[in-house]
């Protein structure tokens, strides 16, 4: 365990009788991912108490995957942007017209409308009872809002970072200082030291999610079905990802993978089926992606059916000898299940790098980096169209199992 500084002794102690503890993380996939250690870290600390993780409502289908938390509580926080958005989405779709009508037109039962999901949760936090909760936010987000909950829900220890004084909102401020820029903590180191704080540790940092072994029957099955044989090494192809700006063009992701495959089929030391295959998947919404990726690697493709949900994507990924995707989600499950990633990293954030396991980022670095924005302002997307197609298949070649790549040192060494 890291060692707490001696000012922090009363603090720990205080903490170590927190018997039921709120862990609010209520943004993406990803980000959820990046905070697994630092969870694990209060599991480990505190045996005995019941953790609750307050996060999106997609976020649930971690629940199976996630024994480190008792439950997954969902709710669409206003001051987030999954939260906005979804709660925008259900305004504009009620059956019986906008939920949320213009300001100027509102009256006073449109207005108490507006902020009933809040009050749900919040009469739901008074219920359960909570001794402590835990804030987990990037720098770039406020700590107030969910500060503000608990302390309304009457919870008596809270623990976040905070750039502004807190006062009675949290009570053990931690002051924030890390900013979006070269050299930064790391998002998970963030939150591991933010429950170093309080005297929680975890000698084992790796971020977690548990593959369950029936979605592995079902994804090899689909492998096998698609065409897969037995014991062949496979790359996974994933060009999809939630935000435009993080997007590396879906034919270039084509054509890198057809650049690996002639690399690889040329190098004449292994037997055919041992040559790895190209499988390419993507997510709800993404099969334009995944037609664009085909096309340009010229159909020579495994194409499983789509994963049917988190658990199965999860396991096509642990299943996978490489993975080779934007940095979205999928990237930090093979972080999770341990597969080498080669990361197409557009430059929006810094702080959100592969952890903990072989990977090769690739970015071309440009002025407007770290614009924290979900399509490139710019609208030239530079930082990812400036990666060739050859340099992700040299990255994903230096990353292959040995007994895939024999006699290929480089691309186009074998030709």
């Amino acid at each position: 365990m890291r060692a707490v500084p001696a000012v922090d002794l009363e603090r720990v102690q205080r903490w170590r009788g927190a018997r039921r503890v709120l862990l609010v993380r209520l943004d993406n996939l990803g980000d959820v991912l990046m905070t697994t250690p630092a969870i694990a870290a209060v599991r480990e600390s505190l045996p005995e108490a019941h953790l609750t993780l307050l996060a999106a409502p997609s976020m649930k289908a971690l629940a199976p995957h996630l024994p480190e938390v008792d439950d997954i509580v969902g709710f669409h926080a206003p001051w987030m942007k999954v939260g906005a958005s979804a709660l925008d989405a259900l305004a504009t779709t009620a059956p019986d017209g906008p939920a949320f009508p213009a300001a100027a037109d509102e009256g006073l039962e449109a207005r108490s409308r507006r902020g009933e999901p809040e009050r749900r949760m919040l009469a739901r936090l008074m219920a359960e009872g909570y001794d402590a909760a835990i804030l987990f936010t990037v720098c770039t987000q406020s700590v107030f809002p969910a500060a503000t909950m608990c302390r309304l829900a009457g919870i008596p220890r809270v623990l976040g970072h905070a750039r502004e004084r807190a006062y009675g909102l949290l009570s053990d401020e931690i002051p924030d200082r890390d900013e979006v820029r070269d050299g930064m903590r790391h998002e998970v180191r963030r939150q591991l030291d933010l429950v170093a704080q309080v005297g929680f540790s975890t000698p084992d940092e790796r971020l977690r999610f548990d593959v369950l072994p029936q979605d592995r029957v079902a994804v090899r099955r689909a492998l096998a079905s698609a065409g897969l044989r037995p014991r062949q090494p496979f790359v996974l192809v994933h060009p999809g990802a939630s935000a435009a700006s993080r997007r590396y063009p879906a034919e270039r992701f084509g054509m890198a993978a057809r650049l690996l495959q002639q690399a690889l089929g040329a190098a004449g030391n292994s037997p055919a089926g041992d040559r790895p295959a190209i499988v390419l998947c993507g997510g709800p919404g993404e099969d334009e992606l995944v037609r664009e990726a085909l096309e340009a690697l010229g159909g020579d493709a495994l194409l499983p059916y789509p994963p049917a949900g988190l658990g199965e994507l999860a396991a096509l990924i642990a299943e996978a000898d490489l993975l080779i995707a934007n940095n979205s989600g999928p990237v930090h499950l093979a972080a999770a299940v341990g597969t080498p990633v080669v990361d197409l990293y557009a430059l929006t954030n810094p702080q959100h790098t592969p952890w903990q396991v072989p990977s090769q980022v690739l970015f071309h670095d440009v002025p407007c980096r770290f614009c924290q924005k979900s399509v490139c302002p710019e609208q030239h997307h530079a930082c990812l169209r400036g990666v060739s197609p050859e340099e992700v298949a040299t990255a994903a070649i230096s990353l292959m199992p040995r007994r895939a790549r024999a006699g290929v040192d480089e691309l186009g060494a074998a030709a």
